[in-house]
């Protein structure tokens, strides 16, 4: 087995593993996105808050690895481009680690309102409402806008490259528009943040996302493409 197949199995692992962490951390943060976000350590959900931040932390890792395995690839037809969707990726994982610092500011509020040690409740709930728009702003930023962004870019190279199908960079082209549509509807208030509306709009870049990491596990790089685009 080449380096090059060797390297399109851990892309296609890779963005396998980041849907599945992000479905994870997003079921997680339920009791601290909730109306009473207040009361989940009492209830005894704070492992359960945890469990989505370690995942969310693993998809940053994961993200920002696709970008660094595809990069050396991608920037033998357009080196500019290449750089700027892994910078994209970049900010698409800081806006994610960012959103985490909101969620454990919203447990540790229900730390304190279980231990009984905050002098106002009404305080108290203020604050987790500023801490929960502030995690929906960056979920809106990161992983529509920012991932609109990147994806649209490296489809585009893998459709000029060849590496895989066109029809499913193509796709991959489209699905960017639609997710980054979606966050733009978010942020107007045309839809809400987990509405079936916007599921239906931002779910066909997932399809795309798990698409192309199949075909990276069992096909690999086009192999007649990439020696053309080595022989640059």
């Amino acid at each position: 087995m080449t380096q090059d197949r060797k390297n399109g199995i851990i892309i296609g692992i890779l963005y396998i593993a980041a849907a599945v962490t992000s479905v994870i951390a997003v079921i997680s943060y339920e009791p601290v996105l909730s109306e009473q976000w207040y009361t989940a350590v009492a209830d005894g959900l704070r492992t359960k808050v945890l469990l989505g931040v370690f995942n969310d932390l693993l998809l940053v890792m994961t993200a920002v690895g696709t970008a660094v395995m595809l990069f050396p690839y991608l920037r033998r037809w357009n080196e500019h481009f290449a750089l700027g969707h892994l910078c994209f990726r970049f900010m698409e994982a800081v806006l994610i680690v960012v959103g985490v610092v909101s969620i454990l500011g919203l447990l540790q509020l229900s730390i304190h309102y279980e231990a009984n040690s905050i002098a106002s409740e009404e305080n108290l709930r203020e604050v987790g409402y500023m801490l929960q728009a502030f995690h929906r702003w960056t979920s809106m930023l990161g992983p529509n806008l920012m991932l609109g962004i990147n994806t649209a870019i490296y489809s585009y190279l893998l459709f000029r490259t060849g590496l895989v199908p066109r029809p499913l960079a193509l796709f991959g082209m489209i699905t960017a528009v639609l997710v980054f549509t979606a966050g733009l509807l978010e942020m107007f208030g045309v839809v809400e943040p987990l509405s079936a509306a916007k599921g239906v709009i931002a779910l066909p870049v997932g399809v795309y996302e798990l698409s192309l990491a199949v075909w990276l596990i069992v096909k690999g790089f086009h192999k007649k493409n990439l020696e053309k685009l080595k022989a640059k």
